[in-house]
């Protein structure tokens, strides 16, 4: 049986690029609809929240995907595909069912989980933080590789539980703030929380500047934490977009001491939920030297939602 590291090795996500990917809509209501069958009382699953383990007492086979909550935790809930998530999980074969996945997973979307194993981003809609889901998956539900890879014959489903351990925020949802002072760029917002920036036609300040625009009411990032985001950086000079997670597809994890003094700084001691505004003076971004497409000497502003805080920090950037 394999078992760490991730499943989504397993799975083929490691080798997966879907920077700039369009986001399925949100799930209609968030309503939590259970598919259950009489199949999933073949599966009998043990193990602490954390630790699935399964067995089943006769072969699992199913036409169409299905599953059902073991137990239902009140934490956030998957309430768009574009949502990352990060779950423990164990996958058996349904027809033999030998153990051929035991593992934890990285942060992905679930659009990430539905190229593979569109079964497994079904089971996912409307769950909530905190829960164990039992599901079996139908072999039109996972892709050839995914099949492959986890050593499924044609025609075989594949039985997942799912311990779902953490699930991000969509895009800042904290309550809106009174934002004071003048020349402070203008930020607007689509539907989905992609922010657009207006800079003012002024001079750049020459102090940092943080504003909280939405103040959410989550964990408090720290000096030591790594929390996830999704950000727009423009130059104020030229009001042009130089570095966009949400043009990416994808959220953004960062250590505070892998970041620009300045972006670090208009983190530190906010909460997740928020957005934050950062107007941040050259001294505190790059300086006198160029990076990438920012001229040395650049103000920088930034409009960042923390969607949450990663548990293990990754490698600086």
């Amino acid at each position: 049986m394999r078992q760490i590291p991730a499943a989504i090795a397993v799975l083929g996500l490691s080798a997966l690029a879907l920077v700039g990917c369009a986001a399925s809509a949100p799930a209609a209501g968030c309503e939590r609809a259970e598919t259950g069958s009489s199949a999933l009382d073949l599966i009998e699953v043990t193990g602490d929240q954390g630790q699935p383990a399964a067995t089943t007492t006769a072969p699992v086979h199913v036409s169409e995907t299905t599953y059902t909550d073991l137990t239902v935790g009140s934490g956030e809930a998957v309430t768009t595909r574009a949502q990352d998530v990060q779950f423990t999980t164990t996958v058996l074969n349904g027809t033999t069912g030998q153990a051929v996945v035991s593992s934890g997973t990285t942060v992905q979307t679930v659009t990430q989980w539905a190229t593979f194993a569109e079964g497994v981003a079904d089971i996912l809609e409307c769950a909530t933080e905190g829960s164990r889901i039992v599901g079996a998956i139908a072999p039109d539900d996972l892709s050839d590789q995914a099949a492959t890879n986890l050593g499924l014959s044609d025609g075989d489903s594949a039985i997942f539980v799912i311990d779902l351990d953490k699930v991000y925020l969509p895009a800042a949802d904290g309550a809106p703030q009174y934002v004071d002072g003048a020349g402070i760029p203008t930020v607007v917002l689509d539907p989905d929380g992609r922010p657009g920036i207006i800079v003012p036609d002024a001079e750049a300040p020459d102090d940092l500047i943080v504003k909280t625009l939405k103040k959410g009411d989550g964990e408090v990032v720290a000096a030591d934490s790594t929390p996830r985001v999704h950000y727009t950086g423009v130059l104020w000079e030229t009001g042009e977009v130089f570095d966009s997670s949400w043009e990416k597809g994808a959220s953004a994890a960062f250590s505070l001491d892998g970041v620009v003094e300045g972006f670090a700084d208009a983190l530190e001691g906010q909460s997740v939920g928020s957005q934050v505004l950062a107007v941040i003076p050259p001294e505190l971004g790059y300086g006198d030297q160029a990076s990438a497409s920012i001229p040395a000497g650049s103000t920088l502003v930034f409009v960042i939602d923390i969607l949450g805080i990663d548990e293990t920090a990754p490698a600086t950037q």
